[in-house]
């Protein structure tokens, strides 16, 4: 049975981390290998692969066959297209220097393209960013109007209160001060004589 190159799962729950390795086909995922070549981080954004391009290049001439995620990641640092260009040189297609040329071209491209789509990414976090900020803004200075409305609304109902006190503390003083004036100006009543008894022996 010919080796595979594959991912071999690590990291935690949730956070899968990969090692990707040379195994044969009839070991287990997690199992036995022959050799490592590279990692696979595909929580990072971008995803990091870091990968020995030369012993993958070496394995896959000699026909290891890559699972299709690894066949993906071989293309995206270049391996498939080195091997490409390798068999180009083998039948006489084109030389080793014109290869290379090749290689180094596609190589620049790529990495300009992974650059541009870096920067795009950053700038559309920046624009959620922002966006998101704009929304808490909003929501703060609505909450905060709200808070101030509230609190005007209370110190109202206080001025009310306050001044509906001092309206009955006032009407109070003035009934007091009226009653005192009725008094004052009230004739004093005068003692009634009592009538002498009459005799009423004969």
């Amino acid at each position: 049975m010919p080796a595979k190159i594959r991912l071999q799962r690590h990291g935690k729950k949730g956070q899968p981390f990969y090692h990707i390795v040379i195994a044969d086909s009839r070991a287990k995922r997690d199992g036995k290998f022959i050799e490592k070549i590279g990692t696979y981080n595909p929580i990072t954004d971008p995803a990091q692969i870091n990968i020995k391009f030369d012993r993958a290049l070496y394995w896959y001439s000699v026909g290891a066959v890559p699972t299709d995620t690894v066949r993906s990641l071989l293309s995206k640092t270049g391996v498939m297209m080195k091997y490409h260009l390798m068999r180009g040189v083998a039948k006489g297609a084109m030389t080793e220097e014109q290869a290379e040329v090749k290689f180094q071209n596609w190589m620049k491209e790529k990495e300009a393209k992974a650059a541009n789509a870096a920067k795009a990414n950053e700038e559309k976090a920046r624009g959620e960013k922002k966006v998101r900020l704009e929304a808490e803004k909003a929501v703060n200075e609505a909450r905060a109007a709200e808070i101030a409305k509230r609190k005007l609304a209370e110190l109202e109902a206080k001025k009310a209160e306050e001044a509906a006190a001092q309206a009955e503390a006032t009407a109070e003083e003035v009934v007091a001060e009226t009653e005192e004036a009725v008094a004052a100006e009230a004739p004093a009543e005068e003692p009634v004589a009592e009538a002498p008894a009459e005799n009423t022996e004969a």
